[in-house]
């Protein structure tokens, strides 16, 4: 029995080593800050949609899309696109491809992969999510709050989102993407297939990607 146990634990180790060597990570691009359209534009361009087209959506145009979200835009502070209670920064960005989920690291601008299966379909209830290039989701930690109440901590990481989520309507708008932000979710079911901890909890979903053209 204990001779089959050693063998049993070089063929885990290996398995798991061989898991963890399968997930990427992905440097993004420099973000293009000098481009897009008038905020004022932007703002009157901005809408729900959810029209999509199957292309999916260049590295470059993801980069400025995740950076716009919730990227760092003042490297002395590390303070970030989107405004945070406390500045706790507890809301994280997954981002779920066909290729798979993604968490998004916004000091060094990377994409660290979660896992390597395609999870598109799980992040809402409506048809069109499955194949929607880009679905983000956001993700509160509750680790990084370190002060407050429950109702405290409810209230500020439902803001939070909300803010990343509309820096992600005025970009979506600036560069003629379609978008919509989804309450939606099965977020016990989610968070299962995302391999959350207990202290995480999934707020909101966002689907983004070209538009579909119309006929």
């Amino acid at each position: 029995m204990r001779m089959g146990l050693f063998l049993l634990i070089p063929i885990l180790f290996f398995a798991v080593a061989s898991a963890a060597q399968d997930l990427k990570s992905i440097q993004l691009p420099q973000p293009d800050t000098a481009g897009g359209k008038p905020l004022m534009q932007a703002l009157k361009d901005r809408c729900s949609s959810r029209d999509f087209s199957a292309d999916t959506i260049p590295l470059p145009v993801l980069s400025n899309l995740l950076w716009s979200a919730c990227g760092v835009n003042r490297a002395e502070s590390g303070k970030r696109t989107a405004p945070s209670a406390m500045n706790w920064q507890e809301i994280d960005v997954y981002v779920a491809t066909a290729h798979g989920l993604y968490r998004y690291e916004s000091q060094s601008h990377t994409l660290q992969q979660v896992l390597t299966e395609d999870i598109r379909g799980k992040t809402g209830s409506q048809p069109f999510v499955k194949d929607v290039p880009i679905n983000l989701v956001y993700v509160a930690d509750y680790a990084k709050v370190t002060r407050g109440s429950e109702e405290d901590r409810t209230l500020y990481s439902a803001a939070d989102a909300g803010f990343i989520s509309q820096n992600v309507y005025l970009f979506c708008a600036s560069e003629e993407l379609a978008t919509v932000v989804r309450g939606s979710v099965d977020r016990t079911a989610l968070g299962i297939a995302m391999k959350l901890r207990p202290n995480q909890k999934v707020i909101l979903a966002q689907s983004v990607g070209y538009p579909k053209q119309k006929d």
